[in-house]
């Protein structure tokens, strides 16, 4: 369906959320947000949405109040909601999704912002779709039925994907890139995580990032480009061990001096090369150019 044959309330929609993200030339990605009806993937009314204090209740169950840059609560015992409409437009066109591709959507709640990559990638394009949570990864079956390129699995997304993807869209946060994420995005392929630090009350984690950013990184013929693209906030990952005490100083130091969005490239299972900004045995972030 053309983004013209789209209701009028969601035209509006798509064209407010792409102008806050900043996108003004893209429309692909104009027409996927014109075409999802957000309705379908939050549930039923009263909604809900976090005000980033507290919870709630929209005083309307009129679809149309849900067409707005707002959290839209989903387990709000958990903190879980249906992201951000803006920041994933950013993220989305950061990514720059082409007809055909496959895509690894890692932590896809009930499937909104899966739905919308559907748009993009087309009938030749396929999505594998993982959420951890059995409950969330249910729904987002049911919602995402009707898209025979999409495939929806239950499963823990730090070892997906299987096989070559070319776009890895993650929505959790973590310390680090699981092996599964750069050994398995193609040539030309590009992964976008929140790369952050968990936040920790009591010795225990709160299921949130203290500090976080959009680390993107694309793979290249030799080696890896990688940048910042901007702070975010996210739930953490999902069936993960906890990090051993102190693991997080370096990485809180270079969040604190912004260094950080002086990265360049990305190191992977190599010695290091030049100065890092912060790096493992693993891995590591550069400022030279890959």
């Amino acid at each position: 369906m053309a983004f013209e044959d789209e209701p009028p309330y969601r035209q509006i929609y798509a064209r407010q959320i792409l102008a806050k993200a900043g996108v003004t030339k893209n429309d692909r990605l104009l027409a996927a947000f014109a075409e999802v009806p957000r309705e379908k993937f939050v549930g039923p009314p009263p909604w809900v949405y976090n005000d980033f204090r507290n919870y709630r209740e929209m005083a309307s169950t009129d679809p149309l109040v849900l067409y707005q840059d707002l959290l839209i609560g989903l387990d709000t015992r958990r903190g879980i909601n249906n992201g951000m409409p803006s920041l994933h437009a950013s993220a989305l066109n950061t990514l720059g999704i082409r007809e055909g591709e496959t895509v690894a959507h890692l932590g896809v709640g009930t499937g909104y912002y899966t739905a919308i990559i559907a748009g993009l990638v087309g009938s030749s394009g396929k999505i594998v779709a993982i959420e951890y949570d059995k409950a969330l990864a249910e729904k987002a079956r049911e919602n995402l039925s009707g898209y025979p390129n999409v495939e929806v699995v239950q499963g823990d997304a730090a070892e997906w994907p299987k096989e070559d993807a070319d776009v890895i869209y993650v929505n959790f946060a973590l310390d680090h890139p699981p092996a599964a994420w750069i050994e398995n995005l193609g040539v030309s392929g590009r992964l976008l995580f929140p790369l952050g630090i968990p936040a920790v009350k009591n010795g225990r984690s709160t299921g949130f990032t203290r500090s976080a950013g959009f680390l993107l990184i694309d793979r290249r013929a030799r080696g890896f480009g990688a940048r910042f693209i901007q702070p975010v906030s996210f739930v953490w990952a999902e069936g993960q061990e906890p990090p051993p005490a102190g693991r997080h100083e370096g990485l809180a130091e270079a969040f604190q001096s912004r260094r950080l969005f002086q990265v360049r490239s990305f190191r992977w299972r190599t010695a290091p090369h030049g100065e890092e900004c912060y790096g493992e045995q693993d891995w590591g972030l550069s400022f030279e150019e890959p």
